[in-house]
């Protein structure tokens, strides 16, 4: 019986063995067919599909070129293209636009065929409050951006005034913070030493760098920077009296956001509540809850009114936990 037993198991070794062999074999040949099919018939598939990619590209460019013509000198295409630079999106106005149009009909389609099962009124809503996701998207991105530039900036000026009382000319300070600095303080004086390497004066890119990032406590730095430029006078002296003043209204500024978090909670839930719990009951009872939506006379303007409220509601209570410092 044991005889047997290993009888057995010596089979399932050896099968198992051959499978693994035979696995290996055709796996080798199929790389090699891979390898020797770029130098023969299946190099000119390849390069058929690089072509239509390439293809596909330059209609996009095309069509983004297009729209960056027409809406080019629009107040509206300056705006965006601020806002782009702040959030540090490496898209031109054209392409934000077509993320409208394409965040519009991909929020259209989810809610007529998923969330409002065909109701082409709701979906035509939902449609149109996808316009606002792309710029949701950028101000989430541009807000995060400049608060983390702005709690990196006591360590910024720390650097500067470090460098320039080492002997080094403001320039290279400006160097040495863009090398050692995290993002996104690295980057954006790296983009100032540059404009200054091209030509550009020095007063002028800082108008830039404050394009980018729109802070007063940058706005302090760069006034007193232009003015020791005129006049003369310590900079590294002035530089550290802003650097504490900036720690202080940092401190202060958390001290605050502490203090006033319980208000922001409580707006976001009033303000998002109600939607999510309408949205919750049309999908559990459509026939409930649409009846403000077939009502036109009483319906709509019963849904007008609330999401008035709401909104007013909502800005309130952001307007009163916002505090200027």
């Amino acid at each position: 019986m044991e005889i047997v037993i290993i009888g057995v198991f010596a089979l399932v070794a050896v099968l198992v063995l051959g499978f693994g062999i035979a696995s290996l074999r055709r796996e080798r040949q199929v790389k090699l067919d891979e390898r020797l099919g770029r130098y023969t018939t299946d190099y000119g598939v390849l390069l058929a599909d690089l072509e239509e990619e390439e293809k596909q590209a330059k209609e996009q460019r095309a069509i983004t070129q297009a729209l960056d013509k027409a809406i080019e000198g629009r107040e509206f295409a300056k705006n965006w293209k601020d806002q782009l630079a702040r959030a540090d999106l490496k898209i031109t106005p054209g392409e934000y636009a077509v993320a409208h149009i394409f965040s519009i009909i991909g929020t259209f389609i989810i809610g007529f065929f998923v969330i409002f099962g065909g109701n082409i009124v709701l979906a035509a809503a939902a449609g149109a409050a996808g316009f606002f996701w792309p710029r949701l998207y950028v101000g989430m991105r541009k807000g995060k951006r400049l608060r983390l530039f702005e709690n990196q900036l006591p360590d910024t000026l720390g650097m500067w005034v470090n460098g320039l009382r080492s002997g080094y000319s403001v320039l290279q300070a400006m160097e040495a913070i863009a090398q050692e600095s995290p993002e996104p303080t690295a980057m954006e004086f790296r983009r100032v030493v540059q404009e200054m390497q091209l030509g550009v004066g020095r007063a002028e890119a800082f108008d830039h760098l404050l394009t980018r990032m729109l802070s007063d406590d940058l706005d302090l730095v760069i006034t007193a920077v232009n003015i020791q430029q005129e006049v003369g006078g310590n900079l590294a002296e002035i530089l550290d009296i802003i650097s504490h003043t900036i720690r202080e209204r940092i401190k202060l500024k958390g001290e605050i956001r502490v203090l006033t978090a319980q208000g922001r909670l409580t707006g976001y839930v009033l303000g998002g509540l109600p939607v999510v719990l309408s949205l919750f009951l049309y999908m559990v009872n459509e026939e409930y809850m649409g009846r403000l939506v077939k009502n036109r006379m009483c319906g709509w303007p019963m849904l007008c009114c609330g999401i008035g409220l709401i909104s007013l509601g909502t800005a309130a209570i952001q307007k009163i936990v916002d505090i200027e410092i």
